[in-house]
């Protein structure tokens, strides 16, 4: 996949002819208080486009009154669409209902919490017309994160690449633009333990990197816990690596070395006559017997996750149950389910 960096303030317009169509798929948890205001500003940046735009928005099992906010905002837009999932699946599955959804020549993915800035959708459509199929962006600056969100991410991404044989853009989330070939191709991977950007990644399709600084969240706070972001570092390490079950191996390499070497230790007591001198000793022998002892359950964890996965995957559960779709075109549609 090639990767080409241009400047956000260097990209330079270009001519619509025969506009195309454009999806926005925006995944909303428990953002009663933002959603509005969004809608508001993502109206106000594509209102004077030259395209025609959908929007999808993906309520991810909110509990709040999210679900209402979304109603009226598409009783009074009629380029909105709700979709609502039958429960919390999760932001990557609720990324999935809608990419699943979309049908438009690009699809334009971001967050509804203020922080992906809709005032970059305008450049990448104009570098989508330029040819690219994937339009990445990049975190040039965070700091409203705090340093331990900047510290775990950046390490996140350096251990993942050097463990993985797909490179996944350092700093990059779930902000980006996909052409329709792109997204058809993202579709076509139904894995159910889903990490996006790692899959776009893997696809290699000519992919360009638009830098840009995040924004400050409209209202209220991160959903993405400290244990969702494990989660999903979990996710992506495990789909694109089998470093882990290569760690166990070489785990037990180095303690089949140390045994040789001891038995080698021991071994030159009695050719020298000096196995009168050995002194065994309880503490040694325990010590080996806890060190093994915890590589072997770690190589068998290590396996277990592995397994884990093949079983989600075996079952073949959809990866998300949509409840009902609002539109103000048509009446509410209920649905049984995505595989």
């Amino acid at each position: 996949m090639s990767h080409s960096p241009i400047p956000a303030d260097l990209i330079a317009s270009t001519p619509v002819q025969n506009p195309p169509t454009v999806d926005l798929v925006i995944p909303v948890y428990n953002e009663e208080e933002a959603i509005a205001v969004f809608h508001r500003r993502l109206s106000a940046v594509i209102d004077p486009l030259p395209y025609s735009f959908h929007i999808l928005y993906v309520n991810d099992g909110s509990k709040d009154a999210t679900a209402e906010r979304l109603a009226e905002i598409a009783a009074a837009d009629r380029r909105v669409t709700v979709i609502e999932l039958s429960r919390n699946f999760g932001h990557q599955a609720a990324l999935t209902a809608g990419l699943d959804h979309s049908r438009a020549d690009f699809v334009i993915s971001l967050d509804g919490d203020g922080e992906h800035p809709p005032e970059l959708i305008p450049q990448m459509l104009n570098l989508a017309l330029q040819g690219y199929e994937v339009v990445l962006t990049q975190r040039v600056e965070a700091q409203q994160a705090g340093w331990f969100k900047r510290w775990t991410s950046d390490a996140f991404y350096r251990w993942l690449n050097r463990l993985s044989n797909t490179r996944i853009l350092p700093g990059s989330g779930d902000f980006r633009l996909l052409s329709r070939r792109a997204a058809n191709a993202l579709g076509q991977m139904r894995e159910y333990q889903r990490f996006l950007r790692g899959m776009v990644a893997w696809m290699g399709f000519q992919t360009v990197i638009l830098p840009y600084t995040p924004a400050q969240r409209i209202a209220g706070r991160s959903k993405y816990s400290l244990r969702k972001m494990l989660k999903l570092a979990a996710d992506a390490i495990f789909s694109f690596s089998l470093a882990p079950l290569f760690l166990g191996i070489s785990l037990g390499g180095v303690f089949l070395l140390l045994a040789l070497m001891e038995m080698i230790y021991v071994l030159s007591f009695w050719l020298t006559g000096r196995q009168d001198t050995l002194a065994p000793g309880w503490s040694s022998l325990m010590f080996v017997l806890l060190v093994v002892g915890g590589v072997l359950m770690i190589t068998l964890g290590i396996i277990g996750v592995y397994v884990g996965f093949i079983f989600q995957e075996v079952k073949h559960r959809p990866i998300y149950f949509v409840r009902r779709i609002l539109s103000s075109k048509e009446d509410s549609t209920r649905h049984d389910g995505q595989a």
